[in-house]
């Protein structure tokens, strides 16, 4: 199976003139011509194009991972050589000093409606194509609502009220005259539903081109989507769960049963650390079920390669030059890790001593997911990590550790790591695994709590278990390094508060530094109490979170840019917060 080649089209799109008005990449209604609309290269070029942008659009600053956004959250800390650099991403750390102005958050709200006008661009076209010419108009229609509904579901969780793209005929100043309160909060999400439905209905099990979502990626997405709309946050006036609904929790079951799945080809990977690697046997494997697809060997100079994570690569002396450490795993993330003599983790006080791996047992994700001081960095023992600044340019006010998922071996520059403007890598990045589908399905069974918990527990064991036996690359760290692995399964009966607590917390080992856990909070509505503990516990050792402070009813989403607000024509409504 090939992946999808996102080629860049560049006669397709005329460049954005202003933040607001990110229609002038659209064919406007009744410029197609004839010869347009029954050629289908025509058409394959537009939905080449709506593809490329994912991976053109992002850049170190605004990458789609959203790992620039993931800063929010007890997961990780800013990094990089101090709180200047970077400082409007620090701001956003510490909960702090805000604007509206920051160049960060116009920046990717502009980028996110270039990616979906690209995919309206196309559905223009092809609904205007007639099927006899151009027999994939289906597949194809419901591949761009795919995209469009993913660049609605980025921007959702960032700003909450936003405008809804979701008529690809609009003029210009037909789009310019969008309210971003035209929908409450549910009916948001059901704008994005609405279309991943319609994807749903017509993707088919399997794609050729591996970059193409399929049935069970639509399926994924909407499991996703209706786990956010549950937890009801409909009250203008605050961002807090106001209840949970049990209709959107059983459209989560139906979108995570294993017969969609299974007959993709998609499950658990054997070991965990599989996913994340770039090496060509382990890409589009059984977990990924819909990745952005990098490349390397595509006959340009540097390939598609993902330049969005350039800011997170270390600077090893001689090696990776010019790497800047950003997006450091926090002591928090790391204690988290930490399991009992049962091999259970410390759910409700695992933060009470800083993990210390010549004493304590650890989840085997923990070395998976964190490199370091003592153990070799990307398990390469030629790169064994300390405590120097080739780990930490801020010598150490973010501390040494170094995330592993999105970093590649070393002794791979030049092949899997290539060095242009800054680091850029040829690795996937994994949208949708299977992992969290298996986590999103156990924490729908608890919030219905209708008799199957004990269901639930045994999804949360799957992937227990398969942390178990996840030691290809870190088979020789007990021996070798002194820790102490030592990771098992639940077992007996719980609570729906025990086994709650357990889903929050199996999916923030599972899906550490996915750029996941801020969102989570948010959705949860656990951001103030849990981001104020974190915060008041980090300045005891971190100057950085000493004026720290989350605020209720604002800090859990972004403010609506300045530049958007001034150029909609008095028709979108700033934030709640005071911005």
């Amino acid at each position: 199976m090939k992946k999808l080649t996102y080629t860049i089209i560049l006669a397709l799109a005329v460049a954005m003139s202003s933040c607001s008005d990110f229609l002038s990449e659209q064919t406007p209604q009744g410029r197609l011509t004839d010869e347009q609309v029954s050629n289908p290269q025509y058409a394959d070029n537009l939905i080449i194009s709506a593809y490329a942008i994912w991976i053109t659009a992002e850049d170190i600053n605004s990458s789609f991972s959203m790992w620039n956004f993931d800063v929010r959250s007890d997961d990780a800390y800013k990094g990089g050589n101090g709180t200047s650099d970077g400082d409007v991403f620090h701001q956003l750390e510490i909960s702090q000093g805000v604007l509206t102005t920051n160049w960060n958050i116009s920046d990717m709200w502009q980028r996110l409606y270039n990616c979906i006008s690209r995919a309206n661009t196309a559905i223009a076209l092809l609904n205007q194509m007639d099927e006899a010419s151009y027999p994939q108009k289906s597949q194809r229609l419901a591949e761009m609502k795919f995209l469009r509904a993913y660049g609605h579901f980025l921007l959702k969780r960032l700003y909450k009220h936003i405008p809804f793209a979701m008529n690809e005929n609009l003029t210009t100043q037909e789009y310019n005259n969008l309210s971003n309160t035209e929908y409450s909060n549910d009916e948001g999400w059901q704008q994005i539903i609405d279309d991943l439905t319609e994807a749903y209905n017509t993707l088919p099990a399997t794609q050729a081109d591996k970059g193409r979502p399929t049935k069970a990626a639509a399926a994924a997405f909407l499991a996703k989507v209706y786990l956010y709309k549950a937890y009801r946050q409909d009250n203008p006036q605050s961002n807090e769960v106001t209840s949970i609904d049990k209709g959107d929790l059983a459209n989560v079951v139906k979108y995570t049963d294993e017969s969609i799945y299974s007959a993709g080809g998609y499950g658990l990977e054997s070991d965990f650390h599989n996913n994340f690697r770039p090496e060509e046997q382990y890409e589009n494997g059984t977990e990924s079920i819909w990745a952005m697809q990098y490349s390397k060997n595509d006959g340009t100079t540097h390939g598609n390669l993902n330049w969005s994570y350039g800011l997170i690569v270390p600077n090893i002396p001689g090696v990776t030059d010019g790497g800047t450490d950003f997006y450091k795993p926090s002591q928090n993330l790391v204690n988290a890790y930490r399991t009992n003599a049962a091999g259970l983790p410390f759910i409700d006080d695992f933060n009470q001593k800083d993990y210390d791996k010549a004493t304590d047992y650890a989840d085997p994700r923990l070395f998976l997911t964190v490199g370091m001081p003592g153990l070799p960095y990307e398990f390469n023992p030629k790169y064994m990590m300390d405590e120097s600044a080739t780990w930490s340019r801020s010598n150490g006010l973010y501390g040494y550790y170094v995330t592993l998922k999105q970093n590649i071996d070393p002794d791979a520059v030049g092949t899997y790591l290539i060095k242009g403007s800054w680091w850029g890598t040829s690795e996937n990045r994994i949208v949708f695994r299977y992992a969290d589908v298996l986590l999103e399905r156990a924490e729908a069974l608890v919030q219905l709590n209708d008799g199957r918990i004990a269901e639930a527990v045994s999804l949360l064991n799957r992937l227990r278990l398969r942390a178990k036996q996840s030691l290809g690359v870190i088979s020789n760290y007990e021996t070798d390094y002194g820790v102490k692995l030592n990771v098992n399964t639940y077992t007996g009966s719980y609570s729906q508060e025990q086994a709650l607590k357990m889903v929050k917390m199996e999916r923030r080992l599972e899906m550490g530094m996915e750029s996941e856990r801020f969102f989570d909070l948010v959705r949860w509505g656990e951001a103030d109490v849990v981001l104020n503990r974190y915060y008041a516990e980090e300045a005891n050792d971190c100057s950085i979170y000493s004026a720290a402070r989350f605020t209720k009813n604002k800090n859990e989403y972004l403010p609506i840019p300045y530049a958007q607000l001034a150029a909609s024509n008095g028709n979108y409504t700033q934030n709640i917060g005071n911005w």
